[in-house]
């Protein structure tokens, strides 16, 4: 698995337990990390972490958006939207090997896939103001 398609499933995983608490979310992750087809120990511990972590992290990553979004909110914003944005602004923030660039890059390449037309633009609008 490369490190996009890892992103991607990262990403479809989050957006999935973005809708459940707490109890649910293990539930989800757990069900995510069963059906996945990893063999590579490492990545499947490196994708199992990340997801927790931003999921753990996730109210503080929404106050930093919210400080950053002119004119938007993160509770106003569609769901792929700050999904994608959580994730990029997760790797820009805490993780030193992944360059700025490429998360916010992936993050619209992401949301060119799975959300609105307008979204790549406003992903990247967003994102850009981290840097």
């Amino acid at each position: 698995m490369t490190r996009r398609e890892i992103r991607e499933q990262i990403f479809k995983t989050l957006f999935q337990i973005d809708f459940y608490d707490e109890e649910g979310m293990e539930e989800q992750l757990q069900l995510f990390m069963d059906e996945l087809e990893e063999p590579n120990e490492k990545k499947r511990a490196y994708i199992e972490q990340k997801l927790r972590e931003i999921y753990r992290l996730r109210v503080e990553l929404d106050a930093a958006i919210d400080e950053k979004a002119t004119g938007w909110k993160t509770r106003r914003m569609a769901k792929v939207d700050l999904v994608l944005i959580r994730l990029a602004l997760y790797e820009m923030k805490y993780e030193a090997d992944i360059p700025s660039g490429v998360a916010i890059n992936e993050a619209v390449e992401l949301a060119k896939i799975y959300s609105s037309d307008g979204a790549p633009s406003f992903v990247n609008g967003v994102l850009a103001k981290f840097v």
